[in-house]
């Protein structure tokens, strides 16, 4: 049986990113070994109710506050907050020592079941699976989703797998993906001591 250990307060894992353009100005703030906390502020109603969810089932405290051009399209927030917010996961992990590197779940809501597979190995490059019924949803292209996971896996270095296996509902289907993100995401970012899982030595 593998022991768990917590890190200590000094090396608590935490970071912040921030990003400036024309068309977006945004800060994030992760705590990967937090509650569940979370403030978010994207100006896109569907992606605050996601992230929300993702930070009180992942355990990983996340404050997100962005300003973008919300009057031009979501494309530039939506893409820009998932660039910013993995980063800043991928700040606070540091070398990784230790952590559990991979993790999944499969994740049931009503109709629709999704599933997530992820490895924080250091490569990026995400796999999605999914059809929304809906185009829009409280503001959130559905089509932005999927490009959501993209630019997300992009900084956070992550292997990222999604897919939505069964599903009629949008809402359903959409949160479900969000979901099985925070457990799979919660296993990998899992100390359980030891060196860093990786034959190279570095990941």
């Amino acid at each position: 049986m593998t022991s768990m250990t917590s890190p200590s307060a000094a090396d608590r894992r935490i970071s912040s990113r921030t990003r400036k353009t024309a068309e977006t100005d945004i800060t994030a703030t992760v705590e990967i070994d937090g509650t569940g906390a979370s403030s978010i502020s994207t100006g896109v109603v569907f992606l605050d109710h996601m992230l929300t969810s993702f930070s009180r089932h992942s355990g990983i405290n996340v404050n997100i506050e962005c300003k973008g051009d919300l009057d031009v399209d979501d494309h530039h927030s939506v893409e820009d907050v998932a660039l910013v917010l993995g980063g800043a996961i991928s700040d606070a992990l540091g070398d990784k020592k230790g952590i559990g590197r991979y993790g999944w779940a499969i994740i049931p809501m009503d109709e629709a079941l999704a599933q997530c597979s992820i490895d924080l190995g250091g490569r990026s490059y995400c796999v999605f699976k999914a059809d929304f019924a809906r185009p829009v949803i409280q503001g959130l292209s559905t089509e932005m989703v999927e490009h959501f996971f993209v630019s997300l896996s992009r900084t956070m270095n992550a292997n990222i797998h999604l897919a939505v296996l069964e599903g009629k509902n949008t809402h359903h289907m959409i949160e479900a993906l969000f979901k099985s993100l925070a457990y799979a995401m919660k296993q990998a970012v899992q100390m359980e001591g030891g060196d860093i899982r990786s034959t190279k030595g570095v990941i």
